[in-house]
Parts: C-alpha cells; structure tokens; sequence
C-alpha cells in the first residue's frame, strides 16, 4: 500500500477517539467480550502472594499521598532493568500507556514540524500528531503479512521530519517487522537525526521468541520506547505506563506537560506494578500459556467457516484481524453479533485512517483472555442459526 499524507489540523483539536466510544458502549454491557486487547489478568489476592507477606506488609503501609511525577525510585529502577541501556533516569511513568503517547507527541511536535506513523493503528497514535503539525501515513502491506516497506517511510521523510511512530507487535494485525527491516528502519532515522516513537505493549507475548525485537530505546539513542502493565502483564487496572528514552532533556519537558495531566500515578498501582515486575517471569510465563490456549482455541473456530472468514497466524500479542467474507459486510455482522449473540468484536471502521486507505472487512478479535469458550460458543450459534 502506498504512503498518504495530510497537512494536519493545525490546532489542539481531536476527533470522537472511536474505539473507546466503541468498547464504551459494549464492553461492560456485552456477555462476551471478544475483542480484548489485554492478556488475562490476576486479582489483587493473586498477584500480591507472587511477592508474600513482604509484598502485602509493603501495600497495606502504603501512604496515600502524592507520588513523584517521574514515578517511585524503586519501580523506575526495577522498569529500567527490563531494558539493556537504562537507567531508572531514563524512565519516565504515566498514568497509562496513552498520556505517555499524548505528551510525547505534544512535547517532540509543534505547526513547523513533520510525523510519520504506521497505519492500522491505535487511533491516538495519528490524531494526536495530526492535531500539531503535517503528518504522513505508511500503511502495513496486508498482502505481504502485514510487513511494513522501509523505502516507503524513507520516500516521506522530510526536511522536517520530527518522529517516525511504529508498533511491533501489531495492534490490530499481531505482526512483528522483519530483523532486518527493523534495522534498516534504525539507519533510517539515525541518518536524517528522528526520533523513533516504538509502541511496545505487546512485546514478551512472541509466539516465537526468535521474532522479539530489540527495543528501540536500545537500538538507537534516539529511540523512545513505550510500554505498559495493562498488555503482556495483563494488569490494565493498576493504570501504570512508561516512557523510557536515553534523552533526560526530552524527559524533562514530557513530565513538565505531565503536570497539566495525571501529575503523578496511584501510589498503590505503582506498589503492585513493582510485584508484578520483580516476578516478571511467572507473570509473563501465564500471560504467554494463556495466549497460546487462546490462539488455538480463535483459529480453530475460524477454521470452522471458511466460507466466512480468512485468516492467518500473527506473530505475536493477543488480537489478530481476520477477514469477514460474508455477504452483507463485517459492519452489519459486527452489529448483529453484539446485539443479537451478546459477543463483542471491533469491526474494520474502528481502525480507518484518515492518512491511508485501510480494510473495510476485517475485525479485531482477542485471544488472551482464558474464558473464551462461552463468546465462542455464542458465536458458533449465531453463525449457525443465520446461514442461508
């Protein structure tokens, strides 16, 4: 697919952000949410017994005051170890993955400047910049696996340029670039001086780990990674995001944005987030068998109505994008499903682009949650009951 562009909307305004007006409709109303992009989670109880009474004795003489802007010492550092170049200095903590890629953006972007971001995306990762200055879309090739053309994203370079935005792996395909185009996208930005903004929530959940991706922070020192406890540690309650960067500058002027934000995070989730860190084996261990149980059980339903769906095995995190091949259109079958069937799916409308074309028939279906059978079931029977 070829690279699109759009001059931008020139101010601080935003669209309808449709996917969390999509699941905010469905989410807690449907029986079956099938469409989750968080791997299964731990309650309180369970998390807290991976670290013992120590852990427990930690949370309970918790303060509920302010916390530091930056985060606690203690989790920056235990996050820094999750990288090869970081120190605690270089992290960064937000409430949540997404103010991490608002105050990127409003920090690296002014009307002057120039972004590139991959298409299908998380729908944030193209409105923010668009609302700030000229932006350029690359589509990933679906007809390719879904890779991404580097000489694509080297023909939108400007003399402007500020950051090139990517996610691996994918939201909404699962795919993860090629090493070697991975590489070459690395010598890219480090010849024209951009930053390189890598969405890594679902980084540690490979289906093969000889795919997993250095993290761009320690790639190239201009590389800003983001990541978050909500996707492979399956912990979205506890609101915890981070920014790790080798640029202390950059941080500065992303915390002093913050302050017109969060401010800070909850003292308890970032007390929570440090026990699931430290344990950070067994938890990924679960999320990455729950996937795997996930993935077998997704395919095998979809294998059961080729006349409806196409699909493939992506490379890694916990949704996939199949394509709907039924008569009146993954729209309608979306809408049937959840109102007749109770099942949740996010249809290919919520991941239009303004920047590129993108499928009009696919959907967005999970696989890392461990109650899967009953959506599934659901499923089965409204496909079932309304075949010709």
């Amino acid at each position: 697919m070829r690279a699109a562009e759009s001059d931008g909307i020139g101010s601080t305004a935003l669209p309808e952000f449709k996917l969390e007006t999509y699941l905010g409709r469905w989410e807690f109303t449907a029986r079956h949410h099938m469409t989750a992009s968080d791997a299964e989670t731990l309650t309180v109880r369970e998390l807290l017994a991976l670290g013992g009474d120590a852990a427990l004795d930690v949370l309970l003489d918790t303060r509920l005051s302010y916390t530091e802007p930056y985060g606690a010492p203690d989790l920056r550092a235990a996050i820094a170890e999750t990288y090869d170049s970081c120190a605690a200095e270089d992290v960064l903590c937000f409430a949540g993955a997404e103010e991490g890629v608002y105050c990127l953006y409003r920090t690296l972007l002014g009307p002057d400047d120039h972004a590139i971001v991959v298409t299908p995306n998380y729908q944030s990762a193209e409105t923010v910049p668009l609302s700030l200055c000229a932006t350029t879309g690359v589509a990933l090739d679906e007809r390719e696996a879904w890779t991404l053309h580097v000489h694509q994203v080297a023909a939108a370079i400007r003399p402007n340029t500020r950051v090139v935005y990517i996610n691996f792996p994918h939201n909404p395909t699962g795919k993860i670039l090629e090493r070697d185009r991975f590489d070459d996208l690395v010598a890219l930005c480090r010849l024209h001086g951009i930053w390189l903004f890598s969405d890594e929530v679902y980084r540690l959940i490979e289906r093969d780990p000889a795919r997993r991706l250095p993290q761009a922070v320690d790639a190239y020192e201009r590389g800003v990674s983001l990541n978050v406890m909500s996707k492979a540690y399956g912990l979205p309650a506890l609101r915890v995001g981070w920014i790790a960067c080798r640029d202390r500058d950059l941080l500065e002027r992303m915390v002093r944005l913050k302050h017109y934000l969060s401010i800070c995070n909850s003292a308890p989730s970032e007390r929570l987030s440090l026990v699931a860190l430290r344990h950070r084996k067994t938890v990924l261990e679960r999320t990455r068998a729950v996937a795997r149980a996930g993935y077998t059980q997704v395919a095998a339903f979809l294998a059961e109505f080729p006349e409806l769906f196409e699909t493939y095995e992506p490379d890694g995190g916990v949704v996939m994008f199949p394509r709907y091949k039924g008569a009146n259109g993954v729209e309608r079958f979306c809408r049937r499903l959840v109102e007749e069937a109770g099942a949740v799916l996010l249809p290919a409308s919520i991941y239009a682009s303004a920047l590129t074309p993108t499928p009009t028939d696919r959907f967005r279906i999970g696989y890392g949650r461990s109650n899967l059978d009953d959506g599934l079931a659901a499923m089965r029977a409204f496909i079932r009951s309304n075949r010709p």
